[in-house]
């Protein structure tokens, strides 16, 4: 019998972290269970099919809210699987719910599968685009999706042959990178009668995400003037440009006076067509980021204030479009638990010399830019559990997810060592063998985590605690308007 489970009677004295000390400390082998042995047998015997699904969203490349082929490739594959489909969720085109089994546990694994504008790249060392300006796979989603569904047919195979009861659910979520797919899903109940939710996400190390957030609000301000000929009569016009400028400068004084955790970056979408015309309309677009929702709707309140400050001083009209608001990831100490285990039991993929030799050359092009220094070329260690660790530097919008859901996820190497994030060396090695192999580990622990939880469902009622006591003092509250459409397009 498995150590952990044994020492899940003990959980009444024992903390969740002391009985995971104990039982890396216990040297009995780890042992998979019939069903779960069904799981990784059919993985493997479905590898192939895994991979073109990552090989073929690399391909579409199709930024957030724009995923169409994805989205159908993904529907249209689990449909032939047999699961049931609802396409076109909470309003978001590009989203669905795919869904198979009944009764309790209720059991929830995400996809996602938007690229990263202007990153095209081919598979090569080199910096050479598929097509230039094209987007690109630089966060690695097309082998996340391609994970997810791997593990989510493995584990309804070895339910039906197994007669395991429970649900089991793939939900295709769009436009992560702008933070928007989940939080509309959430505000619109999508996850709300699941009793766990699992992720997953390509990283450059394996190991669990046991890590909080940054939570995020994505906001426009649109300034509206007067236009005139800016030589001829400019006393006649009202920039709204000038508006953005003075904003921004308002913004980068605020800086000096925000906790250090807090990031404010912003964009101009739109300052006018012209010199010799004052722009009668003009856009920045921002991101407001703290580790705690609570400092985000403060941050956002003053920007708010500033924004209309430089209003009043350019004469000009204010609206505010806040396009999302993303919370921190809520950690799960159970669950943390489950999937470490199997990390381990399943165990890390080891590369070839010729793939560590692939990982060096896209290296070799930040060594000689920025001088960086890369002690391994791919990282095929198994990372050691730290739970509540500060927080990460990014934002997800699984965050959301988390308020409502025990929540929990892990990384396997797919992509180079230290990689730099959002690169074209990540469009690279995801579609390479290097990102292939981190799919299909994180596809067989995956699998078997699901099917854990589904066989034990004492360790969902642990992580249904945890998430209980982690949520006491905290209240979902949001800064999307209430009932607002999602939008169509972000850019």
């Amino acid at each position: 019998m498995r150590f952990y489970a044994c020492v899940f009677l003990f959980a009444n004295v024992l903390s969740w972290s002391q009985i995971s000390i104990l039982a890396a400390e216990e040297e009995t082998l780890f042992s998979f269970t019939p069903t779960q042995q069904v799981a990784l047998d059919f993985v493997d015997a479905q590898r192939d099919n895994i991979l073109e699904v990552n090989r073929a969203i690399w391909e579409f490349a199709e930024v957030g809210l724009e995923e169409r082929q994805s989205a159908d490739l993904l529907m249209q594959k689990l449909k032939d699987h047999g699961f049931e489909i609802e396409a076109g969720i909470a309003n978001l085109p590009t989203a669905f719910v795919a869904t198979y089994g009944a009764g309790r546990p209720v059991i929830g694994l995400l996809a996602e599968y938007d690229a990263l504008p202007g990153l095209s790249q081919k598979v090569t060392p080199q910096r050479e685009p598929v097509q230039e300006g094209a987007p690109g796979h630089a966060c690695g989603h097309s082998g996340l999706g391609a994970g997810a569904f791997g593990a989510i047919i493995a584990v309804k195979e070895a339910m039906e042959r197994q007669n395991l009861p429970g649900t089991i659910r793939l939900y295709g979520t769009p436009a992560e990178e702008t933070v928007i797919g989940k939080v509309y899903m959430t505000l619109g109940g999508v996850f709300n009668d699941l009793d766990v939710c699992l992720h997953w996400h390509p990283s450059s190390k394996n190991r669990t995400f046991s890590r909080s957030s940054k939570a995020l609000v994505s906001v426009k301000f649109t300034f509206a003037g007067v236009a005139a000929h800016a030589s001829g009569t400019p006393e006649s016009g009202r920039s709204a440009l000038d508006a953005v400028e003075l904003m921004n400068i308002g913004v980068n004084y605020m800086r000096e006076h925000v906790k250090e955790d807090a990031r404010l970056h912003y964009v101009i979408t739109d300052g006018g067509a012209a010199p010799n015309v004052v722009p009668a309309q003009a856009t920045v677009w921002y991101f407001i980021r703290a580790d705690e929702h609570t400092d985000v709707e403060r941050n956002y309140q003053w920007v708010r204030d500033i924004a209309q400050g430089a209003a009043l001083m350019t004469q000009t009209k204010l609206t505010v479009r806040i396009e999302t608001d993303c919370h921190e990831v809520v950690q799960n100490g159970p669950l943390a638990d489950v999937l470490q285990t199997h990390l381990e039991a399943v165990g890390a993929p080891k590369f070839s010399d010729a793939e560590k030799l692939f990982a060096r050359r896209l290296q070799q092009p930040l060594v000689e830019q920025f001088g960086t220094e890369f002690p391994v070329p791919l990282d095929e260690s198994i990372h050691p559990l730290h739970q509540n660790l500060e927080p990460t530097k990014g934002s997800t919008d699984v965050g959301d997810i988390s308020w409502h859901v025990p929540t929990s996820g892990i990384n396997t190497t797919c992509l180079i060592a230290e990689t730099p994030g959002h690169s074209w060396q990540d469009v690279a090695a995801i579609r390479s063998s290097i990102g292939e192999k981190g799919i299909i580990y994180a596809t067989k622990v995956l699998a078997t985590a699901t099917i854990d939880l589904l066989e034990r469902p004492e360790v969902v009622a642990a992580a249904k605690a945890d998430f209980e006591e982690r949520m006491r003092e905290r209240a979902y509250t949001t800064l999307v308007p209430a009932g607002q459409m999602p939008p169509k397009k972000i850019r």
